[in-house]
């Protein structure tokens, strides 16, 4: 079993955690490229729509807080950086603990007057329903701020498992106008 301060979350995958190397230079040092290149290709009625992959690694927050803030100016949307940066740096460091080392997956949406943030991990179905029990009561007890400031903002969310044929959990944070 890994030791580290950061277990996982799910007591399935603690069992049989083992280090995975992050894929990005540690912090401080150089990043090919510190700022995601996003461009607006003008306002649509379609609105804002981005998507992108990350690792399974805590400090993917980074990443995630730096794409979705620079979306959200790019598409004049400044009122929601402060609430969706810090929605998806929560999100992205749950998933991350639920599911050591695979990818995430993060979608942000502007439809409607409202901001629609979903993670997506690969987090295993347990068979035992005791087990899917614990581990959701877990991953809402670890989204407790998250929780705090959606409530705040007038917004909901919430957690399910992947329709299939897709597996996983996905969370999903809606933010009014």
């Amino acid at each position: 079993m890994h030791s580290s301060p950061l277990a996982a979350l799910c007591p399935a995958v603690a069992e049989t955690r083992t280090p995975v190397p992050y894929p990005y230079p540690h912090p401080g040092s150089p990043h090919p490229n510190p700022q995601p290149y996003l461009r607006s290709k003008g306002r649509s009625a379609r609105g804002l729509a981005l998507s992108f992959t990350l690792p399974g690694d805590i400090r993917s927050a980074l990443i995630g807080r730096t794409a979705i803030a620079a979306a959200l100016k790019t598409h004049g949307l400044a009122p929601y950086i402060w609430p969706a940066t810090l929605a998806v740096a929560e999100l992205i460091t749950v998933t991350a603990r639920m599911s050591p080392g695979k990818e995430l997956y993060v979608s942000l949406r502007h439809r409607y007057d409202a901001l629609r943030l979903l993670v997506w991990d690969q987090h295993p179905h347990h068979p035992e329903p005791d087990m899917t029990t614990l581990c959701e009561t877990r991953r809402r007890q670890a989204l407790w701020l998250l929780a705090a400031v959606v409530d705040d903002w007038g917004g909901e969310w919430d957690s399910c498992q992947a329709s299939p044929p897709l597996r996983g959990t996905k969370s999903l944070v809606v933010l009014p106008r």
